[in-house]
């Protein structure tokens, strides 16, 4: 699911070429004949059970995988699931250590916001999200009118997450969650996660061998973790099952339920505004921790991008700028808080508030009349530790500029007198290292980006 992947890489390498083609085809049918096999020894490009390395059971204290995967078990019957579920997955709960492997060693993605935007948010993209709207007319309707969810916020997640079910994957599901839940680093997150799938094929939505997707135990054209696919799949074609991978009615109702319901979305608000915020903008009030009314960002020069006054209202907004004060400016409101929660890479949900606006009718955003600066990788992480240094808290130091890091720049620029847009600048990196430091300090160590 979305809300795991802290970084846009995921989203970056689905394909894009079914994005750009205007007229969509059917979403695929893997035939019974055709199903993926369970994990067994000797079968090529299937999972291999591997022996557990000694990092993974550390934090069971010594626990073996079969110990561990018993207690699991245990565990998933005390809260209801049943022998024969356990029977039918049993094939698939082995441990594979290239998946443990792959969460270790995810790579950042270093792309900015309108390099993305350019390629997942294009005319083609949102072209071919507007064919799938009339393709299934009948069931984006229904998901408008019972949970309120625009039908253009329910395709541009579609289209981001599995290019409307073209990329869904090719990995057994079972294999990853049980591999990640005895592995240390997030354990319990997956214990739980194991648990809910179990209840999905319980339940009689999903047998184990058409359990496929992502590395990250992820399911379904909509990419849900199997705990918001137990919570929030509906069974919108009537067919008794709740069948994300296959049947799109399934996955236009049940991604409308979670961003209804799971990620609290408000019926007939906008979601994000491009805007244009002139050159004398007081830029340290530009954060989405600070909300501000539509009067009041007019009164403080904020347009829409052709010049025209935003409404003199009292509906509050954050002026969101992706790239710094010389990049593209959104206003972003209360609804964009589902797509942060969706995927709390910055990239990545702005690019998918943006699409949904694309697929609404808007504009394309204007381009920057320069090109953005961006520090290069090893400075970022350079910064970072410097951040670190002077006492504030970054999160990782990992060359990737979140929330907490973002904060913390700005906090830096108000102190050098700098335009306090949060987007990191050489100068503000020359300033941080002090008189005569041209350069990374020799000898120092940055740790290993995730």
């Amino acid at each position: 699911m979305p809300l795991f992947r802290l970084l846009v890489a995921a989203a970056a390498s689905l394909s894009l070429s079914s994005l750009a083609i205007a007229q969509p085809a059917p979403a695929p049918v893997r035939p019974a004949a055709m199903q993926p096999r369970p994990p067994t020894a000797g079968v090529p490009g299937q999972p291999v059970a591997r022996a557990p390395s000694p990092r993974a059971a550390a934090c069971h204290n010594g626990m073996s995988f079969d110990r561990f995967l018993a207690d699991l078990k245990q565990q998933a019957l005390s809260e209801g699931v049943s022998q024969r579920a356990l029977a039918e997955a049993a094939p698939y709960l082995v441990y594979d250590q290239s998946i443990v492997n792959r969460d270790r060693g995810q790579r950042v993605f270093g792309q900015v916001f309108t390099e993305f935007a350019r390629n997942r948010a294009s005319d083609g993209a949102a072209k071919n999200a507007q064919a799938r709207i009339r393709m299934h007319a009948a069931a984006f309707a229904r998901a408008e009118k019972e949970y309120g969810v625009p039908s253009a916020v329910i395709a541009a997640f579609w289209g981001l997450e599995s290019s409307f079910g073209a990329e869904l994957g090719k990995l057994h599901t079972l294999p990853s969650l049980v591999s990640l839940a005895y592995d240390c680093r997030r354990s319990e997150m997956f214990q739980k996660e194991t648990i809910a799938a179990l209840k999905i094929i319980d339940r009689g939505d999903l047998k184990p061998s058409e359990m496929i997707g992502s590395w990250a135990g992820e399911l379904g054209q909509a990419q849900f973790l199997p705990t918001h696919y137990f919570n929030y799949a509906v069974d919108y074609d009537g067919d008794g099952h709740r069948d994300m991978l296959r049947s799109a009615p399934d996955v236009i109702g049940s991604t409308a339920n979670y961003i209804a319901n799971g990620l609290k979305w408000r019926r007939g608000e906008p979601w994000l505004q491009e805007v244009r915020a002139p050159a004398n903008f007081p830029w340290d009030q530009a954060d989405l921790t600070i909300k501000l009314s539509r009067a009041k960002f007019a009164q403080l020069g904020v347009t829409y991008p052709d010049g025209r006054a935003l409404p003199n209202d009292d509906m509050p907004a954050s002026l969101l700028l992706p790239m710094g004060r010389t990049g593209p400016a959104f206003l972003a409101y209360a609804n964009f808080a589902a797509y942060t929660e969706w995927n709390n890479s910055l990239i990545y949900s702005t690019t998918a508030g943006y699409l949904a606006t694309r697929i609404a009718g808007a504009a394309p955003m204007r381009q920057p009349s320069a090109p953005v600066a961006q520090l290069p990788f090893n400075e970022l992480k350079e910064l970072q530790l410097l951040l670190v240094r002077a006492g504030f808290n970054v999160g990782k130091v990992d060359g990737v500029m979140g929330q907490l890091s973002r904060t913390a720049v700005k906090a830096m620029q108000v102190k050098y007198a700098l335009p306090a847009d949060s987007w990191p600048t050489a100068e503000l990196l020359a300033r941080m290292r002090g008189p005569g430091v041209q350069a990374q300090p020799a000898g120092l160590v940055m740790p290993a980006a995730r």
